[in-house]
């Protein structure tokens, strides 16, 4: 399956009461798709996984779903730390309608590549649908490998990667194992350019929230050679990378796009709302861009 060069990870708009805004979900699916999104993930960290329940998962599933059917892959975040329950959401997610899974890795309970290699074979041993490995040191404490992801590759639905590891190195090393058909997207807005000059083939966004169709005219540019054109539009927004994770995201995603007018309503604890200082940042931010 062909996911697109710009796959938005999602934010889950809430309610006041921070309960899950289903129809909110519904109309940020359908602007993403309007402003150069290719491919929407839900459920996955910036769409808050860990504070939702199963249930609330699949019922976004189903929300995202009557969007996406016939126009869009929904790929779904259904992996968690613990490898059975990470099973069993990724079979229902399948049957609900999922076009594929991207799965983290395991977190808090750091297991060894081993263990990786197990997990994530076992969840794709679960389903027929593509699987995205999801690599992103920064909130797991493991890195998984890039020796990891080339023997995972020889798994027949392990499609691709979402390398959010920073090393540029572990992206070449990648490159190196993998076979021509398995993808690596980059997973850090800031790296995209970098990325696709190493062999990426796009991106798994934040900021594609706010500049989709810009960063899919990056990475365009790129493809057709225009490298000044990509350099440009990467130095136009890098600030805007950047200052999307001035705290923890999606917390300042969301500040943003509730800001910009798209109601994505609050975060659920224990994140919790922009600081003032932190908001006068992504205020100066937005007016730079011109979106406020």
């Amino acid at each position: 399956m062909n996911f697109g060069r710009v796959i938005t990870a999602m934010v889950t708009p809430m309610n006041k009461d921070l309960s899950v805004n289903y129809e909110g979900a519904q109309e940020l699916a359908t602007y993403l798709l309007d402003h150069g999104s290719e491919a929407l993930v839900v459920s996955g960290t910036t769409g808050e996984s860990p504070t939702l329940s199963k249930e609330e998962k699949l019922k976004l599933f189903a929300a995202v779903h009557e969007v996406t059917k016939n126009r869009a892959p929904m790929i779904t975040g259904t992996s968690s730390y613990d490898t059975q329950a990470s099973v069993e959401l990724t079979k229902k997610a399948e049957a609900m309608g999922a076009d594929a899974i991207l799965a983290v890795t395991p977190y808090y309970n750091k297991p060894p590549q081993e263990g990786l290699i197990a997990h994530f074979t076992a969840i794709a041993a679960a389903v027929s649908l593509p699987v995205i490995l999801y690599n992103v040191p920064g909130r797991t404490s493991v890195n998984l490998e890039a020796e990891t992801v080339g023997k995972l590759s020889q798994v027949s639905n392990i499609v691709a990667v979402k390398e959010a590891s920073g090393s540029m190195d572990q992206v070449s090393q990648i490159g190196t194992l993998v076979g021509p058909d398995f993808m690596i997207y980059c997973g850090d807005d800031s790296l995209t350019l970098p990325m696709l000059a190493l062999g990426a083939c796009g991106v798994i966004s934040v900021a594609s929230h706010l500049v989709g169709t810009e960063i899919a005219e990056m990475v365009m540019a790129f493809e057709q050679g225009n490298n000044a054109k990509a350099l440009e539009l990467h130095q136009q927004y890098f600030q805007l990378f950047r200052k999307l994770f001035i705290c923890s995201n999606p917390i300042p995603l969301k500040y943003c796009l509730n800001r910009i007018g798209l109601n994505v309503g609050p975060c659920r604890l224990p994140l919790c709302e922009a600081s003032d200082a932190h908001k006068a940042v992504l205020d100066k931010m937005l007016q730079e861009i011109g979106l406020i």
